[in-house]
């Protein structure tokens, strides 16, 4: 089977590229900006997140229900929660929504409650810009276009396929924070494929010897893949006192899934924990990964709970990961570099070009 190219150079390195896909990519896409629990506590609630150099307010209702709005106030366009405020990634307000500059106040549905010395004839219909907001499993997503598509549309097969996993009920137990210099394409392309495994992964491959054979051609990520003799989970030593979740099948308690929800979301899936991986680009070459380790509450708040042995050992993987990434962005910046190349048992890579290049309206 002969080499596919990759994307072209400008894909991962060009501002204007990148500037068309904060359009075309992250306002018209859903977005994963996270778990529900991180909006819980009383209505009022609410958490700032970034969406590709987009702020968002994501808010609590009086009715428990999650609401997204552009974090700006209708008047000025006065950010609602800065970066420089106490608390200001995550708080609650107090009774409702108020501008620094002009005391604009807002209730926690976006609606405009009052503007000091103003008619309200004259204000009327001055909201906050609000965005559709949906979850799957625990996770929130956000889509900023208003001529979008629904989250189902989007998730495709997944839901279906991890069906078994109580992503809904599962609690982040640990969260590792990464600044990875690469784009954040080459972050996907790397999560797809396992032909580098062998080479940068010693310790995942001594856990999963199959990722070493063929440059991982033969893998089956539906079914699942097996771990070596006697283990059954990610961790160093392939065990674990964590429970499996209730409810898998007899192949989900041995052996390790792995999903890929464009354009952000990672999700890597075993019998007791599930690694979520939610990049954050900032530019070409800048990806916030945020890795979030989820657990079954009931076994967090039991004594003895410690994720530190599958916290560690995926630590020494996305770093090994992170690297390599960082490595072939550095290349790619080449002149001599035009575009790269997929080998056959990377074709599952090859998933980024039709993705990408439908929704950048690329031939």
């Amino acid at each position: 089977m002969a080499l596919e190219a990759s994307l072209d150079r400008s894909a991962y390195v060009d501002d204007e590229v990148w500037r068309v896909e904060q359009e075309r990519i992250f306002a018209r896409s859903w977005v994963c900006v996270g778990r529900d629990e991180e909006v819980g506590g009383p209505a009022g609630s609410y958490r700032r997140v970034d969406i590709a150099g987009e702020s968002v307010l994501l808010v609590r209702g009086t009715d428990g229900v999650l609401a997204a709005f552009a974090n700006l106030c209708a008047h000025r366009g006065t950010q609602l929660v800065d970066a420089a405020d106490a608390g200001a990634v995550t708080g609650c307000f107090d009774r409702v929504i108020r501008c620094p500059y002009h005391l604009w106040t807002y209730g926690f549905d976006g609606r405009l409650r009052g503007a000091p010395h103003l008619d309200p004839t004259d204000t009327a219909g001055l909201d906050l810009a609000r965005l559709a907001v949906d979850t799957w499993g625990g996770f929130v997503f956000v889509v900023q276009h208003p001529d979008h598509g629904s989250l189902a549309e989007q998730l495709g097969p997944a839901p279906v396929r991890l069906a078994n996993y109580p992503l809904d009920r599962l609690r982040i137990g640990h969260r590792i924070t990464y600044s990875v210099a690469a784009n954040w394409k080459v972050l996907c392309e790397n999560y797809n494929e396992c032909y580098h495994c062998g080479p940068v992964h010693p310790e995942l491959c001594d856990l999963v010897p199959s990722f070493r054979i063929g440059g991982g051609d033969q893998l089956d990520w539906e079914g699942g893949i097996p771990h070596r003799r006697g283990a059954y989970t990610f961790t160093t030593t392939g065990t674990t006192t964590r429970r499996p979740f209730a409810g898998l099948s007899d192949a989900e308690q041995v052996n390790h899934k792995g999903e890929l929800i464009y354009p952000n979301l990672f999700a890597s899936l075993s019998c007791d924990h599930v690694a979520a991986f939610r990049l954050l680009p900032h530019g070409p070459s800048s990806t916030t990964v945020e890795c979030d380790f989820l657990f079954d509450p009931e076994e967090m708040t039991g004594d003895g709970f410690d994720p530190v042995d599958a916290v560690d050992f995926w630590d020494t993987v996305n770093r090994q990961d992170w690297a390599i990434c960082e490595r072939v962005q550095r290349g790619m910046t080449s002149r001599h570099f035009t575009r790269g190349w997929y080998a056959p048992m990377e074709d599952a890579s090859l998933d980024i070009r039709s993705w990408w290049q439908a929704r950048m309206d690329v031939r």
